[in-house]
């Protein structure tokens, strides 16, 4: 063999080499591919290539969470926040609600790690085919990183593969960080399903007033199917698209063996079954008294320079309230562990109230029962006639007009305006301009033309009331009730509005008489009674009739029909300063002036402050100041803050008990009589009516030994009111929304009510059967009427 032959044996063919050369190139590109993958990974997850959320981050994403307040029997009574959402537990789910999502959008959920390869495999299969029915390649857990971390705004594809790469890596970290099922509630919890219905407990609520854990397979299916696109399967404007939608989603069930076939074809017949409640702070349930809450915890510390100067009393009493009241400016006093202040929009806090969910309901119905069918339409009807209805014909045009003026200048609207710079001429002319809007009526709202001033003139028309109700051995609120509609009245009579109070003082200047040695059986003087004023002038008081005048009558008569020579008799003894010390260890904060008329009800004092002063009788001279919250616990469930009865003795129990039975007086044989012939109200109580000067307001207040209630009622102008005695006085006005609302309590056994007695003190031995009626012959007349002193 010639060495040309041996080189030719040598040689290999040059296919062979060829395969080499490519198998190495195979290799070395699908390294790369790998390594770039790796570090690409590596650098996404580090963030090179964009915001990547750290490991606390992701442990304790930040999630807007809306403050929920429970009633004391644990009922949701509202909430506060940004975003609608409040977190539910997985145990609470509905296994329906959980089997849909998964047999919808990741049937692989339990089988893979945050990225379902089979289903990127089916997602390309479709790109390279262009099947668009493929489905989507996003885990639960993918969706999941998309709300947490929500994607940003890009200009080129690049980008937006660098953002996918990063859903995935934070798929995956997730699925480190937490268990299958803490991944699948916190979907439900984040996602927003339209309608002020974030999460799945809201939403629940919204569209089935239902809660999550009792939600029926086709409600689960139909949430679920709004999962796709909330916007476009939206049940209140394409509810046919939505039950599509939603039998899909059953349809899907089958697939996956969570429902049989036999109940996709019942359920799949049944409608949406809407109960669909909106969401609204101005609707539902106790709406004066969760703004009150809200205005209250996030109050700031009051700043003399805030307050205009004629309102010096108002800073006195928020300074009060700052320094005496914890759960005032709460949110402002108190930080969180990073040392944030507290917010009550977004950080899931639970507020437990002394609020009883059923007392709220009768209270809020007895002054819709009056107002709106029975007191409204009398003072309709009386001023039918008036030349400048709803005001009283004591006012003449220009008055008129003045006050409609004012009330125009107070108004946001007005206020808005002007900052723009108009002119108040102009202004004036928009508030005469016809313009579509939406009126109250007590049938409901009503759609209609009127001009904003003719609106203004329209709802001073409207009576108001305000109603709170207190455990007066707790100071525990258990209904509030600040006006008849808080959507349209929304100003609080409860704790803000401030009306003469009549009468109902009356109880604050006896209760110096029972403490200093007099009964309610001693007799005095019904005779006018002429005090020395100060500055040269006397003022002397008078009767609304004359019955018994000139007569010696009990202190408990004189009450009992509240007489103003009798309140004047005993003011002599005792001046008026001693009537103001009394009121203000009583828990009254607003000004008394120390003026012979003191009785006489001048002093505008609000709903709040005289419940929780009557409170005092019933709880044998000890006065507790109202309580609204019992208290509070963070998203996690910990306390804290809790109430501390803030509480102080006034009088001894003997004073107390004295002033109960001059109060039962009242509502045995005085100007609260209708309590027991008319509303059947017969067990041992007491109570006290007010009325002021014009009938402009309607007082009462009213005492059971385990219950304190009171009610005004009146219009927003005092130059709106009843022209007599008949319709305008408390016992009219005030005192059957407090008679409607105490029938329905006692009615409800659930709510455990005593009537027994008022308890008498150890030791007691004053005789109080003074006998009234059958001793005064001439008393029948007045009773009959139930009419009052007045001013």
């Amino acid at each position: 063999m010639t060495e040309s032959d041996l080189n030719k044996t040598d040689k290999k063919p040059k296919g062979s080499k060829n395969f080499k050369k490519y198998i190495i190139t195979f290799w070395a590109l699908f390294s790369s591919v790998v390594l770039a993958v790796f570090f690409l990974f590596m650098g996404v997850s580090n963030g090179n290539f964009g915001f990547m959320p750290s490991f606390e981050e992701l442990e304790n994403p930040k999630n807007s969470l809306a403050t929920e307040i429970y009633s004391a029997d644990k009922v949701l009574l509202g909430k506060f926040y940004f975003q609608n959402r409040s977190f539910v537990k997985y145990e609470d789910l509905s296994p329906d609600m959980v089997h849909a999502l998964v047999a919808t959008e990741d049937a692989r959920f339990y089988d893979h790690s945050g990225i379902d390869l089979i289903g990127l495999a089916r997602v390309a299969k479709g790109l390279v085919t262009a099947n668009k029915n493929a489905g989507g390649g996003s885990t639960l857990s993918q969706q999941l990183a998309k709300m947490l971390f929500p994607r940003e705004q890009f200009s080129n594809k690049l980008d937006i593969v660098f953002r996918k790469f990063r859903e995935w890596v934070i798929s995956v970290k997730l699925e480190r960080s937490y268990t299958k099922d803490e991944i699948l509630t916190m979907y439900l919890n984040k996602y927003d399903f339209l309608n002020l219905a974030v999460g799945v407990k809201s939403a629940a609520h919204v569209y089935f007033n239902t809660t999550p854990d009792s939600l029926k397979i086709e409600q689960s299916a139909m949430l679920v199917g709004m999962a796709k696109n909330s916007s476009y399967y939206n049940p209140l404007r394409r509810p046919e698209l939505t039950l599509d939608r939603r039998n899909v989603v059953l349809n899907q069930m089958v697939k996956y063996n969570y429902l049989s076939q036999q109940q996709y074809d019942s359920l799949k017949l049944l409608p949406l079954g809407l109960d669909y409640q909106k969401v609204d702070h101005r609707r539902g349930s106790a709406t004066y008294f969760r703004e009150y809450l809200r205005t209250s915890l996030t109050a700031k510390k009051p700043e003399r320079e805030n307050y205009p100067s004629w309102n010096l009393q108002r800073f006195i009493e928020d300074s009060l309230e700052w320094k005496n009241n914890p759960f005032y400016g709460w949110c402002n006093k108190n930080t969180k562990a990073d040392g944030q202040p507290y917010n009550i929009y977004k950080d899931g806090l639970k507020i437990y109230t002394t609020i009883d969910s059923r007392m709220q309901k009768y209270a809020e119905q007895a002054v819709k029962e009056h107002l709106g069918l029975d007191l409204q339409a009398a003072f309709d009807n009386e001023k039918r006639f008036h030349k400048n209805p709803p005001f009283s014909d004591d006012l003449n045009d220009e008055e008129v007009e003045g006050n409609l003026i004012s009330s125009m200048k107070r108004s946001e609207r007005y206020r808005v305006l002007k900052n723009q710079g108009i002119s108040t001429d102009s202004i004036k002319s928009i508030f005469e301009t016809p313009t579509e809007m939406r009126i109250f009526t007590w049938k409901g709202e009503r759609d209609t033309i009127l001009s904003p001033m003719d609106s203004m003139l329209y709802y001073k028309g409207f009576l108001r009331a305000g109603f709170m109700s207190m455990v007066p051995q707790t100071g525990e609120v258990r209904a509030y009730v600040g006006g008849p509609n808080y959507k349209h009245f929304m100003y609080d009579m409860v704790t803000l509005g401030k009306r003469q109070v009549g009468s109902i003082i009356k109880p604050f200047l006896y209760t110096v008489a029972m403490q200093e040695g007099l009964t309610p059986c001693d007799k005095v003087p019904n005779i006018p009674q002429t005090f020395d004023v100060g500055d040269g002038t006397t003022w002397t008081s008078r009767n609304s009739t004359s019955k018994r005048e000139g007569e010696m009558v009990t202190l408990k008569w004189g009450l009992a029909n509240s007489v103003n020579n009798i309140s004047g008799w005993v003011l002599k003894q005792f001046k008026p300063q001693t009537v103001v010390n009394m009121a203000k260890k009583m828990g009254i904060i607003s000004r008394i002036d120390p003026v012979p008329s003191v009785f006489l009800g001048t002093s505008e004092i609000t709903v709040r402050e005289m419940v929780g002063a009557y409170g005092t009788f019933a709880n044998k001279g000890v006065y507790i100041k109202p309580r609204f919250i019992t208290k509070i616990e963070d998203s996690r469930g910990n306390e804290v803050a809790h109430s501390i009865p803030q509480k102080h003795e006034v009088m001894s129990a003997k004073t107390a008990y004295l002033m109960t039975n001059l109060l039962e007086g009242v509502v045995q044989q005085g100007t609260a009589r209708r309590l027991g012939w008319k509303y059947d109200l017969r067990n041992p109580m007491g109570g006290k009516t007010g009325t002021t000067q014009n009938h402009s307001d309607g007082w009462f207040m009213g005492i059971t030994p385990n219950l304190v209630s009171g009610v005004w009622v009146g219009a927003e102008d005092r130059a709106i009111h009843f022209e007599g005695i008949s319709l305008g006085q408390g016992a009219n006005m005030a005192l059957p929304i407090w008679g409607l609302y105490m029938q329905k309590v006692y009615a409800d056994e659930s709510l455990n009510i005593s009537r027994g007695d008022f308890e008498k003190p150890e030791g007691f031995n004053i005789d109080l059967d003074c006998d009234t009626q059958s001793s005064n012959p001439g008393n029948k007349g007045l009773i009959q009427n139930e009419e009052e002193d007045f001013f």
